[in-house]
């Protein structure tokens, strides 16, 4: 059995990882899709976390690019080609959460409270562009600053998305008793296969969270846009309807104009409503397919996704 790693170092074998920490946070990151494994603020859990070794259940706290969501059926067509990708979500039949989930990504700097990772994402079958990937934490005052930085290497234009995937936490128990702050006024619908059907207004799909609202026994896998921002900033709160403690994501505007939330509704009961997903996003599901907003990054370009997490004190304002 391993034994968790130190700040700055690395582990031998399949699972090295980098602990960071300042001001109270601590956060671990496993190299494998560079994921945030743990976030806690005073040795509370901000995310939830999974074990030291084990197989990253569920996505937790996974960079997810080129494409965030779903690509349905695993096809679409780009700058006059049709490409298909490999089927991951094979319940559905679609290709899910893009390419770099599963993959090792190596250490480019590592510091007490600071980790960038890099991952160059070769040419391959159904998505034959080059990408050079970035991924930096930053613990500080503020919170866990995360910042994924994307430049296309290639000699051509590339479809491109992407997302974080953190489950926050609010408190003890389960999403139920969280209180939501989610500044959305339009909830895209989708069917059986959660493929994009249409928007609606928030108010007609008893999803509106402007007011901060109980979640209690609401099923959502939904992406949220016309996000209302403060200053150009979006932020989501989750907060302890007993304890009021908390945790908050926040991002700016101008590169997420979209954010999945999910509830995850899981068969498995150590897995069901534990956390809530929140995942900014450059673009919607499907976004390859959209006909209309499909995101392009042109060659030599870069396209930079910063988010922050951060803790709530609770009512004492611990």
């Amino acid at each position: 059995m391993m034994t968790p790693i130190a700040s700055g170092e690395t582990a031998d074998g399949a699972y090295p990882e980098w602990r960071i920490s300042s001001q109270g946070y601590t956060a671990v990151i496993t190299a494998v899709g560079a994921s945030l494994r743990e976030l806690q603020f005073r040795g509370r859990d901000l995310v939830v976390p999974f074990d030291f070794g084990a197989v990253r259940p569920l996505y937790r706290g996974a960079v997810i690019a080129p494409w965030p969501n779903r690509i349905a059926d695993g096809r679409y067509d780009f700058d006059g080609a049709q490409y298909q990708l490999a089927i991951n979500e094979v319940d559905r039949g679609h290709a899910l959460h893009g390419l770099v989930h599963w993959v090792r990504w190596e250490p480019l700097d590592v510091t007490p409270n600071r980790i960038t990772l890099g991952h160059i994402l070769v040419p391959q079958d159904g998505y034959p562009f080059a990408l050079k990937l970035a991924m930096e934490y930053r613990v500080g005052s503020t919170g866990l600053a995360c910042r994924l930085t994307a430049t296309n290497i290639g000699t051509g234009p590339a479809p491109y998305g992407c997302c974080p995937h953190p489950y926050l936490i609010a408190g003890a128990g389960l999403v139920d008793n969280w209180i939501l702050d989610l500044p959305a006024e339009r909830r895209l619908e989708v069917d059986d296969r959660l493929l994009p059907t249409g928007l609606r207004p928030v108010t007609d799909v008893d999803c509106d969270f402007r007011t901060p609202a109980r979640i209690g026994d609401r099923e959502i896998d939904h992406a949220f846009t016309d996000l209302i921002s403060n200053d150009g900033r979006v932020e989501v709160r989750l907060t302890d309807l007993g304890s009021g403690t908390g945790v908050a994501l926040s991002w700016d505007q101008s590169w997420a104009p979209w954010v999945q939330i999910h509830t995850a509704d899981r068969p498995e009961p150590q897995h069901n409503r534990v956390g809530l997903a929140v995942e900014p996003m450059n673009c919607r599901p499907d976004a390859f397919n959209s006909g209309v907003d499909t995101p392009v990054l042109a060659a030599d370009r870069t396209h930079v996704a910063a988010w922050l997490i951060s803790a709530i004190a609770d009512r004492a304002g611990r």
